[in-house]
């Protein structure tokens, strides 16, 4: 009993030391001139990791409106608010910014180099820039 509770721990550790932590800014410009966007169009992940949103500018959120199946997306975080979320399903996870989707603040999350579901995302309905930015986002993964 006391081996198979020490390599549970251990198992449970070794996930905790590899597992890290991603941080995007919520942001109005970015340096490469772009407006209303994250600080990554891509970000690309192992499972277990963590993004944590920060909103260096007012007025945005994450709202995620697509993930692999069997995935539970997480709720839509106030605005302004900081989030967290770890990531334990491969996949393609598409978000946005709620008040600033049709404007083009999309992005995705790429979790295990997993793009068997990028089909899916990309038929997820979209308005305004969002529209081309999904279809360009989904050609570069």
């Amino acid at each position: 009993m006391k081996y198979i509770l020490s390599t549970l721990l251990i198992g449970a550790l070794s996930i905790t030391l590899h597992s890290k932590e991603v941080v995007i800014e919520m942001l109005n410009k970015r340096p490469d001139g772009a407006k209303m966007v994250y600080s990554e169009d891509v970000t690309k992940i192992e499972a277990g990791d963590t993004i944590k949103w920060v909103p260096t500018s007012k007025g945005h959120n994450v709202e995620f409106l697509g993930g692999p199946d069997g995935a539970t997306l997480p709720g839509k975080s106030g605005l302004n608010k900081e989030v967290s979320i770890k990531f334990d399903k491969p996949g393609v996870y598409l978000y946005v910014c709620t008040p600033h989707k049709v404007m083009g603040m999309i992005a995705l999350v790429v979790v295990g180099g997993d793009t068997s579901n990028k089909t899916d995302i990309a038929k997820i309905k979209m308005m305004g820039r969002s529209k081309k930015k999904l279809a360009s986002l989904i050609e570069g993964i």
